[in-house]
């Protein structure tokens, strides 16, 4: 089943977005490991259209806030308005009250703004004076980030980067698929085409059939592994945390099912590692400049070829 509704889903999100096989497929896993994704890109890159159509394709509710330097916890989060007819306070929900929020440009929002968020993003709920109001049911944070600009921007710190359990490069595509985007906006794109794939209540069934995916204690031995081959990587100033390495085995569980499999595989973990670990490691800056390598990814490739796998 797992096999059919990722092709389902990636069929149809690229009736309207073209080359982005690979970061709609990373959406879903995430989505069925209870996660957030974090994208980065710059500007034009199908960023915000794929959350959409994916948000649509599984007949979700979405919402879009865009962030900006003046913007405010409230309004993202909602908070008490005095009701003049009914000359008391009432609680006024925010926009973060969806199942799929995308924040565009996280990070041009100050700091405060950026921890409102991980709250709702960790324990699924928001607090505003006292008052706890549960988020729905799925819920995911899209953030979507511009690697190139350097001026009004607040640099998510590690502890807000390690509340996402992916990060999604968005690269500028081939010539080849670049000319299918051209020809393809020719005439006017349309989110509305977009269908919905899944019935009611299947992609709760879904995500709960995650929790039933088998994990070895080989493969958690080798996990543990990884996770102190990070550690110990002499380049790296910041290795992988616990809960990074609790995010990439729920995300190896997600990837196994829509792989259609009842159990996890190292291949699973090898898959998913760099989308998951790569933006919690933090290069050493003076090994940096003693010729060290600078490249998380290619640092994170090397230990995984390093560590040797179970049989």
């Amino acid at each position: 089943m797992g096999t059919e509704v990722r092709d389902k889903v990636v069929a149809e999100v690229s009736k309207v977005v073209v080359g982005r096989e690979k970061e709609i497929d990373l959406l879903l896993t995430c989505l069925l490991a209870r996660g957030h994704v974090l994208l980065e890109g710059v500007p034009g890159v199908s960023k915000t259209l794929v959350a959409n159509a994916f948000s649509k394709c599984l007949g979700l509710q979405f919402k879009r806030v865009q962030f900006t330097p003046d913007i405010l916890p409230l309004d993202i989060i909602g908070g008490f308005i005095f009701n003049l007819k009914e000359r008391e306070f009432e609680f006024r929900k925010g926009p973060i009250f969806t199942n799929i929020l995308l924040a565009d440009e996280i990070n041009r929002a100050p700091p405060k703004v950026q921890s409102a968020l991980l709250e709702a993003m960790q324990e699924l709920q928001v607090t505003v004076e006292g008052r706890t109001e549960k988020l729905p049911h799925p819920f995911m944070v899209i953030a979507t980030q511009n690697p190139l600009e350097f001026e009004g921007v607040y640099p998510l710190p590690e502890g807000q980067l390690d509340r996402f359990m992916v990060k999604v490069n968005f690269r500028y595509p081939t010539e080849e698929v670049e000319a299918s985007v051209l020809r393809r906006n020719l005439s006017s794109i349309d989110v509305s085409d977009v269908k919905t794939v899944l019935a009611a209540g299947e992609l709760d069934a879904l995500i709960k059939a995650v929790d039933n995916v088998k994990v070895s204690d080989e493969v958690l031995a080798y996990l543990a592994k990884v996770a102190a081959a990070t550690r110990n990587e002499g380049s790296l100033a910041l290795g992988a945390s616990p809960r990074a390495m609790v995010q990439l085995i729920h995300c190896a569980r997600a990837k196994a099912l829509l792989a259609g499999r009842t159990y996890v595989t190292p291949d699973d973990i090898k898959g998913i590692a760099n989308d998951v670990l790569t933006h919690r490691l933090s290069i050493d800056r003076a090994a940096a400049l003693k010729g060290g390598p600078r490249d998380t990814e290619a640092i994170l490739t090397a230990i995984l070829d390093r560590v040797e796998p179970p049989r």
